[in-house]
């Protein structure tokens, strides 16, 4: 099939390009026509000034505003995803933190391996580093990038996407390419109102209201743009079977589960809304040199809907798909009380530390009495600022010195949550710290032409940049880190005579000799505990060279190597050759060879955090140490090391016409010492004993730390292919966008990384993926319409041995033009409300008669698959300009 569509689109690509006369017109991403041509000069990946996309000698694409806006999407995330069709970003319905900060993948290769930019500056990084386990990080696991969910749609004039390693040329992070959103500079007003919701329940209302305002006054020049959003829940899951025996049975209750009538956990996108800001300024110093200042500001606040804690008391057999049946029951804080009388003092026959068998006992149902589901609110804050100075000399020396400021911070809570240990004087609602990272980067970049003799002067450059990045976390709550006075068993003593107490034994005290053991923390997560709490910095600065020229009329080449030093991780050099040779007028080969490097980041070597996981259906305390703690020493920890790669390309350029472009890039990307998460190491009790820390995790809790466990091979293949043409009254733009990408982990560490790791590394994003886009406009209206094709994918952490089968989405909408400043645009997203395949029903994990979903409720996989668990998006959009 993926063959047959391939053909199919080439011919009729072909035979658009053979029949249609000579226009402009140009290529991107994945799959969105534009309306700019070929030689539109490019700023990323290229020191000269003169470079266009079709002599470009690595494969970069060009996305328009216009692709841009026309996303029905709140968040760049989504946006990128659809428009780039090697760029992979989970829905992440239940995530901890990962649902707040999602981490993108480009080319199989984690967020930390993509180096964002505005203006051509460093993008700094989100307070995020990504420690949850499963398929909703799969690609991405302890990675460290950037959010560009703050950036508003409406602020970017366009996105420029290096397909090409280009650490020599910007430093750490670049192995795997480039996202360069260049900001506006144009005069005007726009303003933009979106509504939409999804097809399916009527839910995830979502508005939106954008503007910007753009204006030169004499020689200075101000563009700014906000965005407004909120959005609203969807649910796409079903209620857990231990909700439905518990409304059976306590009717009068049934009001009282969690988000009733709903699933009591709601498997869907989070509540969210908050609002973007841009700034994009410069002001004339002379007729060669402008300062510059570009800023961004975003909040945005989430609510997400976590595990229930069913109150049922006892379990239940409950029948599966197989004919068989298990029991379920609720969670273990509710089925026995709390015993608060402690043994009195002095009194020999109650020795202290004890607790009395009596009346005076705590009962979690009297606080949920239905059983509850945390709700995990994140509220993440970006500012950004790049103040710069830039020109040109009377010799011709061409400089850029420029210094970025940067803070972005994760304030993490919850509410609807209890502290098991505590008992009775547990909080239902936790602060559980903040999250920060700041930044600080100085550069200078400078380029000189010289006349060499060859066809075109040679391009000298060169720079220097310094680099601070500080990671921070602020102490939670002590009861969201702590463990209480029920985090270990207590002997239970029954009164036998006054002031005289007797050992409970099973026959005297109904059953228990013992208080119940119950879990450090809050329920849900962990806050962060004054031992981690606290900042820690790291300084570097790096140097780079650069040549290109074109060394005939037909062979254009380049060349970079830059030497940077990290405290920690020490010094790197690395090297990037290309270029480009044009066999005919038409027809141009190129080729890129390189290394490139990552430098563990201050996040990656200090974050602690404590989350609840999903594993195989069941949730799972799961502690995460930096490398030199003693938790992770203790469990066999080694400093990280910086990651390494080698990147090699190739690729043809076809241009038989202005109106007709295609290119074919191959490429490959080998990453040595890539840095992972180890897999997960069990606590026992005798670990608790040798280690007290560890009592923070708890007895079958788990923990694990960050390590350099894995090498991976990636080789892919990018075509693309865009044509315009005269059909009927009116222009037809058909762009298809394909990329194959495939990922083989060929070296890796047993003690550190599981096998369904190594197969989500390979396969969690589909190996094949496609754009095929027309657009026609004539006059007033324009039609767009976009197929979309999704490969076959796995999940192995969370849903070993299933294939997920190969998808087809299709979008469309249809915009009127009118009153000259005016457009309406009525369309869908999805509209033949496709699903990923739901589920498969196995022994381990079941799908039970009662509700058609596993025993958590879920239909479909929790981390929505390459498109999403939401089915189809309905929308208006107006639009006004002027």
């Amino acid at each position: 099939m993926k063959t047959q569509l391939i053909i199919a689109t080439s011919a009729i690509l072909a035979m658009a390009a053979s029949t249609a006369p000579a226009q402009t017109t140009g290529a991107t991403a994945g799959g969105t026509a534009r309306t700019t041509d070929l030689t539109e000069v490019i700023v990323t990946g290229t020191r000269r000034v003169d470079r266009t996309v079709s002599d470009s000698a690595s494969p970069i694409d060009i996305i328009s505003a216009s692709d841009i806006t026309a996303q029905p999407t709140t968040n760049m995330l989504d946006t990128v995803r659809n428009l780039v069709p090697s760029f992979f970003v989970g829905q992440n319905t239940i995530s901890d933190a990962s649902t707040f900060v999602r981490a993108p993948s480009l080319r199989g290769l984690p967020s930390d391996q993509v180096l964002v930019m505005l203006n051509g500056k460093r993008f700094n990084r989100s307070a995020l580093v990504q420690v949850y386990n499963g398929g909703d990080t799969g690609l991405s696991f302890g990675s460290h990038g950037s959010d560009i969910g703050s950036i508003p749609s409406i602020g970017v004039s366009r996105l420029e996407v290096l397909r090409d390693g280009a650490t020599a040329q910007y430093g750490s992070d670049a192995i795997a390419g480039v996202l360069n959103f260049g900001l506006r500079n144009d005069d005007g007003f726009e303003a933009v109102a979106r509504y939409g919701q999804f097809q399916d329940h009527s839910d995830g209302e979502s508005n939106q209201i954008a503007a910007n305002f753009g204006a030169h006054f004499g020689k200075a020049f101000v563009n700014v743009s906000g965005e407004y959003s909120d959005d609203e829940q969807t649910s796409r899951g079903v209620t857990r079977p231990v909700a439905v025996a518990f409304a059976n049975e306590n009717p009068s209750l049934a009001g009282e589960l969690p988000h009733y009538p709903l699933p009591a956990q709601i498997f869907g996108n989070s509540p969210n809304h908050g609002y973007k800001l841009l700034l994009n300024s410069g002001y004339e110093v002379s007729d060669s040199s402008e300062i510059y200042l570009f800023a961004n500001v975003a909040f945005n606040h989430a609510d997400q809907s976590f595990n229930f804690r069913s109150s049922l008391v006892g379990t239940r057999p409950f029948e599966t798909t197989f004919g068989t049946f298990n029991d379920i029951g609720g969670r273990s804080f509710f089925q026995h009380p709390y015993y608060n009388t402690q043994c009195p003092a002095g009194n020999a026959t109650c020795p202290a530390g004890g607790y009395v068998y009596d009346t005076n006992i705590f009962l979690l149902s009297s606080i949920y009495p239905a059983g509850f589901t945390p709700r995990f609110v994140g509220e993440t804050e970006q500012q950004y600022g790049t103040v710069g100075y830039k020109g040109t000399t009377s010799s011709g020396l061409r400089y850029d010195l420029s210094g970025s400021l940067s803070e972005n911070s994760l304030d993490l809570s919850m509410y609807n949550s209890i502290a098991p240990s505590f008992g009775q004087a547990s909080q239902t609602s936790f602060e559980f710290g903040k999250l920060i990272q700041k930044e600080t980067n100085v550069n200078l970049d400078l380029a000189y032409d010289i006349d060499a003799g060859f066809a075109s002067p040679v391009t000298l450059s060169g720079g220097a940049e310094f680099r601070r990045e500080t990671y921070e976390s602020t102490e939670g709550d002590p009861q969201s880190y702590g463990s209480g006075a029920y985090a270990a068993p207590h002997d239970l003593y029954v009164q036998t005579s006054p002031g005289v107490f007797a050992l409970c034994t099973p026959a005297t005290c109904n059953g228990e000799t013992q208080t119940a053991v119950e879990d450090p923390s809050a329920s849900g997560y962990g806050g962060t505990s004054p031992t981690y709490a606290g900042s820690n910095s790291e300084n570097s600065y790096g140097v780079y060279l650069g040549a290109e020229a074109d060394l005939t009329s037909r062979l254009s080449a380049g060349a970079a190597v830059r030497y940077e030093d990290y405290e920690t991780a020490g010094g790197a050099t690395v090297y990037k050759l290309n270029g480009i040779f044009k066999i005919i007028d038409s027809l141009s080969v190129r080729a890129t060879l390189g290394s490139g490097f990552h430098a563990p980041s201050p996040g990656q070597n200090n974050t602690q955090v404590l989350t609840t996981n999903f594993i195989a259906g069941d949730s799972i305390q799961t502690g995460t140490y930096p490398v030199t703690s003693t938790v992770a020493q203790f469990y066999g920890g080694q400093p990280l090391k910086p990651e390494y790669s080698d990147n090699f390309g190739a690729g043809l350029v076809f241009n038989p016409s202005p109106n007709f472009t295609a290119t074919l890039d191959w490429y490959r990307i080998d990453v040595r010492d890539r840095i992972f998460i180890s897999r997960v190491f069990t606590v026992t009790a005798a670990d608790i004993l040798a280690l007290p820390e560890l009592a923070n995790v708890g007895v079958g809790g788990n923990v694990q730390y960050f390590t350099n466990s894995l090498d991976t091979s990636t080789e892919g293949v990018d075509l693309v292919m865009t044509n315009r043409a005269d059909v009927g009254n009116g222009s037809l733009n058909l762009t298809f966008a394909y990329n194959y990408n495939n990922t083989k982990v060929t070296g890796f560490d047993p003690a550190a990384i599981s096998p369904n790791q190594i197969v989500d590394a390979e396969h969690l994003a589909p190996n094949h993926r496609a754009n095929l886009q027309a657009v026609w406009s004539s006059g007033s209206w324009s039609f767009s319409a976009t197929q979309h094709y999704y490969g076959t994918w796995r999940d192995e952490t969370d849903y070993p041995g299933q294939l997920f089968s190969a998808k087809f989405t299709f979008d469309a909408d249809v915009s009127y033009n009118f009153l000259e400043k005016y457009s309406l645009t009525i369309g869908g997203n999805n509209v033949l409300n496709t699903y990923p395949d739901k589920v498969a029903s196995t022994p381990g994990d079941p799908v039970y008669v009662i509700t058609n979903g596993q025993e958590n409720g879920t239909v479909y996989p929790r981390n929505g698959g390459p498109f999403g668990m939401n089915g189809a998006f309905w929308y208006a959009r107006l639009r006004i300009k002027f």
